[in-house]
């Protein structure tokens, strides 16, 4: 398993931390920040998804009138760690 922190860009949660196992299959999601039981829900909703699925399901989707979201930022990590941009932390 290794762990992923993201800094999300122009939305309200402050930091992201992605446990996905060797199989990109997303083990837990704990978000810092933002509305708290929406994102306990997405992080309930994506545990045990392929990162490529939920990237697919959230990327594109926008809070009020902000052109990203947290889901939105989420996909935009996910495809920074399965390309290799963002290096895991342990």
């Amino acid at each position: 398993m290794k762990t992923y922190i993201y800094n999300p860009q122009g939305v309200c949660s402050r930091q992201m931390k992605i446990v996905l196992d060797d199989n990109d299959t997303i083990v837990s999601l704990e978000v810092l920040g933002g509305c708290n039981g929406n994102l306990k829900g997405i992080s309930a909703l994506v545990k045990g998804r392929k990162a490529q699925e939920v990237i697919e399901i959230l990327n594109g989707i926008r809070c009020h009138d902000k052109s990203t979201s947290c889901p939105d930022q989420l996909s935009k990590a996910l495809v920074q760690i399965t390309s290799g941009q963002l290096v895991a932390s342990n």
